[in-house]
């Protein structure tokens, strides 16, 4: 079994995650800013450089305004 990271799971989380920043209009800088965390931080998990836990997720929905749940929904598919 690959790494989680790996999978077409994650990818798809990734895709979703970018989906959701671009659909509002959001810059990555933006996102960071928000999170008070550094523009490498977004561009990392985007580029599935690095996973998000649970919580860091969370943060990243509200950040962006998006409801994680229905996010989540649509990677139970996949």
């Amino acid at each position: 079994m690959p790494k989680t990271i790996h999978t077409e799971r994650h990818h798809k989380l990734r895709a979703l995650l970018v989906a959701e920043r671009k659909a509002r209009g959001l810059t990555q800088t933006v996102i960071a800013e928000r999170l008070g965390k550094p523009p490498s931080y977004v561009a990392k998990y985007e580029l599935g450089e690095r996973r998000l836990d649970v919580l860091e997720f969370l943060d990243v929905a509200a950040a962006i305004g998006f409801d994680p749940c229905n996010l989540i929904r649509s990677l139970a598919s996949v």
